[in-house]
């Protein structure tokens, strides 16, 4: 039987929300070179797979955090599922911006968070983990306790997992870069020796060169 991660690894392959491109690499807007570039905005064009994400999110929450009281989407990539997942949850929802708004209210959260709300964050993709934690941060700030994060896919960087024991956020997502390694394979994506390329690259991304 095959594991969720395995699951969403195939359709985020399908759609090419995830694309691998070891020969040719993306520069991520951080100027990181990489050989993977992961997109999961496209999910919400398919509503087979939309659909399919949400409820997973929904079911993870229901089943590791029953005390919820509000669900918070990341901007701007988790704002849709994020309100989806609280619809299907019938919960509030609010969405954190990256930075305040510069005019009007200049708020950096947009919704109405009361105090004392417990919080599960959703996200879309966890690569260093940096807007996700500042996310956090602006929710623990508004008197609000984070109890979790759920997110659709993370690289599963090492600075990342650190990051997240040290600021005590648990984390869980629904696919993986190792997941979607192992589908690329079987469906002859790419080949044993790019598989190589990109476990290399995963190890020190900011430093990678493929020269």
């Amino acid at each position: 039987m095959k594991t969720l991660e395995q699951i969403l690894a195939k359709k985020l392959l399908q759609i090419k929300a995830v694309k691998l491109q070891p020969a040719n690499p993306f520069v991520w807007a951080s100027g990181w070179q990489s050989p993977i570039y992961c997109d999961n905005r496209k999910t919400l064009s398919y509503p087979g797979i939309r659909n399919f994400i949400k409820l997973e999110l929904a079911r993870i929450i229901m089943e590791k955090y029953d005390d919820v009281t509000t669900i918070a989407g990341v901007a701007t990539g988790a704002i849709a599922q994020g309100a989806m997942v609280a619809e299907e949850l019938n919960l509030p929802f609010v969405y954190i911006r990256a930075t305040p708004k510069d005019h009007g209210l200049e708020n950096l959260i947009e919704g109405d968070l009361k105090p004392g709300s417990k919080v599960v964050v959703i996200e879309d993709l966890i690569s260093t983990g940096g807007s996700s934690l500042k996310a956090v941060e602006a929710i623990r700030n508004a008197g609000c306790h984070v109890t979790g994060m759920v997110a659709i896919f993370t690289y599963g960087f090492p600075v990342a997992e650190e990051k997240f024991t040290e600021l005590k956020v648990k984390l869980t997502t629904l696919c993986n870069y190792d997941a979607i390694l192992d589908e690329a394979l079987k469906i002859n994506y790419i080949s044993e020796s790019e598989i190589r390329t990109l476990q290399e690259w995963r190890k020190n991304p900011s430093k990678w060169n493929p020269k």
